[in-house]
This record gives structure tokens, C-alpha cells and sequence, in this order.
């Protein structure tokens, strides 16, 4: 049985993605081994039919955590058996390349966006220019690679020569019952991070008669917070934290309407294509969303959201509004979302990730 190895730099319980990939590479034969790290407040494991491993590490954030974490993880790679290991974005590819190197294993990367390319990056040139030397001199060495849209794919084309395949993040199909929506509210879900918007999210619910639900943790939790105090919303804004995916599931089916919005800050985010745009299309969920290119040609297809191209917190309170009284436009695009999600969806997608795989070791 082959051995595949995946390297990622968060807590497995509520990395849907990779849950998704490892599950049907395992069912597909493989002998999957998902590695994470461990924090803290990371809860026990949640069996799955791969095998996990957590690192535990003594720095949690910042330059000292991802030198640690890519130390331990080296050494964790070095002494395990692998037929193939696959960094997961830019944050693990150095010890996956040196392994492979090390022991001529066969390495791929996955690549969910242009990581040099996030506002937390780009807007600092130190940084920048760091993460950048490690993409320059990395990426080209990986071969075999995959992202999740062919505006990405072009960019990796473009910058390094590299033809990776696209392979879209979608979620699993499975029974939905729309509830009665008794509450009309609005709901965030996703990593709280720089550029994704809460700067003119938060004070447009000034202006909007709902409450927000927010679902996630990560660097912007910090200000996200402080916003809601100086706007004195906290009645109106709920944090939630980080929600295993079975709970999630629940809110998102619940919500009135859903949110995905970046700033247009960085490529990363203009050629985004976010798990959370999925997701809400796989709970029958009509969305506001930003008007960017592989939205733009999704929604022409299905027409599943309202796409905005201002984010100054008026218009969006203006088009939130517009969509919690306007119950033709509403119920228009929830009908859509319950056609979209049988195109959608994991089922239809995965063959071609376990095409990608079975292509590396019978070309």
C-alpha cells in the first residue's frame, strides 16, 4: 500500500478540506497520514479513516512558531515512511522538499492560494520578501502540484512554469433539510484574518436590523473584537470561536444569509475562491460575495449570490438589507443554491484528486 504524507500548520478537527482529501485518498487505497500541529486548546482527535499526527510545539505564533514547527516537522518527516509527501501551501514545503530530497520520495503541493499574495503578507515588505525567497526557491522543485482554480494556476504557470492541475475545495453532498428561519440571522464563517473585510463589516451593523454570528478564530480575532466594543455592537455581534464541522453545518443551514468578502488587497485574495462559498451553497444558503473573477463566473452559472464590488460599510448594509426584505430575490437564489450543490459538490470532484495521485505513480 502506498504512503502518502500531508503536511499542514493547523488543528485537524476543523480542516475540512484536507479531512475531505485524506478521507478519499484512504478509501481510494492509500495509507493516508494527515500532520498538524497541537495548541493548547486543541480537543482530542476525532477518529477519521486516515491517520493523524499532532505536533506540539513550545512557540503558538509568529517567525519562532514556524521555524519550530518546521524543525519538528522535519525531523518527524526524516524518520517516516513515505511513497510521497504534499506540503499544504507555503508553510510546510521546505521540510517536505528537504525530506523528499533526502530520501528521493516523491513530493507534490498543494497549493489553496497565493500565499505571499495575502494582505498579512504582502503589507509587510520584511515578510514579504521572506516568504518570497521561500517560494521562489521551493515551488519550482515540486513537479506535481494542484490549487483550487485556473486563475491560480495560470499565476503558478505564470511566475515558476509549473502546470498544476485545478481541483476545486468542495464539499460533501449529503441530505439537507432547510429549517424554518425563525431568526434572520447573518453568519461569517471561515478564518478571522487581515482582508477579509470586518473593518467595514462590523460597523455596517449599525444599520442593519440582524445579528451576525461569526465562526472562526485567527489573526484579526483580536480586532475583530475591539471593533464590536468600539461600536458598542456586541449585542448584535456573536463570536462563536472554532466549531467542529458537524455543528457548523448546523448554523450554516439556519443562517439567513451567508458572507464572503475580501479585500482586494493582493492577488491572493482577488483570485480566491473561499471553502466557505461552497459551503453555503451546499446549506441551500443565498450569499453576499465579492465580485471577483472565479465568482464572477461562478454566479454567471448559477446565480447563487449577490456580488458587490463596494465594501464600504454602507453598501454593505445596503445590500444585506436588500436581501433580508426582498423575499423574491431571497428565495430566488436559495432555490438555486439547492440545484448548484448537486453539480457541486465533493462526490463529482474527488475523482480528479485521485486521478492527480494515481497519474504521479503510473504516468
Amino acid at each position: 500500500m502506498l504512503r502518502l504524507l500531508f503536511t499542514v500548520t493547523n488543528d485537524l478537527n476543523y480542516d475540512q478540506r484536507m479531512i475531505r482529501i485524506c478521507t478519499s485518498l484512504s478509501q481510494a487505497g492509500y495509507h493516508v497520514t494527515l500532520i498538524g500541529r497541537k495548541q493548547k486548546e486543541s480537543p482530542p482527535l476525532i477518529q477519521k479513516s486516515f491517520m493523524q499526527k499532532r505536533i506540539s510545539c513550545f512557540f503558538e505564533k509568529g517567525k519562532a512558531f514556524y521555524i519550530e514547527y518546521n524543525m519538528r516537522l522535519f525531523l518527524f518527516l526524516l524518520f517516516r515512511r513515505a511513497d510521497l509527501i504534499c506540503a499544504i501551501d507555503l508553510d510546510t514545503i521546505l521540510p517536505t522538499y528537504f525530506v523528499s530530497k533526502l530520501k528521493r520520495t516523491k513530493r507534490a503541493y498543494d497549493a489553496h492560494e497565493l500565499f505571499c499574495e495575502m494582505k498579512e503578507i504582502v503589507s509587510r515588505p520584511a515578510i514579504y520578501k521572506t516568504w518570497k525567497r521561500i517560494e521562489q526557491f521551493a515551488v519550482p522543485k515540486f513537479q506535481y502540484g494542484y490549487t483550487v482554480n485556473q486563475f491560480l494556476a495560470d499565476e503558478f504557470n505564470k511566475m515558476y512554469s509549473r502546470n498544476y492541475e485545478v481541483i476545486r475545495s468542495l464539499p460533501v453532498l449529503k441530505k439537507l433539510h432547510i429549517p424554518e428561519k425563525k431568526e434572520k440571522y447573518i453568519l461569517y464563517q471561515g478564518a478571522v484574518n487581515e482582508g477579509r473585510s470586518f473593518e467595514t463589516l462590523i460597523p455596517a451593523f449599525k444599520k442593519i436590523d440582524a445579528p451576525l454570528f461569526i465562526a472562526g478564530t485567527g489573526n484579526f480575532m483580536n480586532s475583530a473584537i475591539k471593533l464590536v466594543e468600539e461600536h458598542s455592537l456586541s449585542d448584535k455581534i456573536t463570536f462563536l470561536g472554532k466549531i467542529a464541522p458537524e455543528e457548523l453545518f448546523h448554523y450554516t443551514t439556519h443562517a439567513w444569509i451567508g458572507l464572503t468578502l475580501f479585500e482586494n488587497k493582493g492577488l491572493s485574495n482577488y483570485y480566491s475562491l473561499a471553502n466557505r462559498f461552497f459551503d453555503y451553497i451546499q446549506a441551500g444558503l443565498p450569499q453576499l460575495c465579492v465580485e471577483y473573477p472565479a465568482y464572477t463566473d461562478l454566479n454567471k452559472k448559477y446565480n447563487i449570490a449577490v456580488l458587490v464590488k463596494d465594501l464600504s460599510s454602507d453598501n454593505i448594509a445596503d445590500q444585506l438589507n436588500r436581501m433580508l426584505k426582498d423575499e423574491s430575490l431571497y428565495y430566488e437564489l436559495q432555490r438555486n443554491c439547492i440545484r448548484a450543490r448537486e453539480e457541486l459538490n465533493w462526490q463529482n470532484e474527488e475523482n480528479k484528486l485521485i486521478d492527480f495521485y494515481k497519474n504521479i505513480f503510473n504516468p
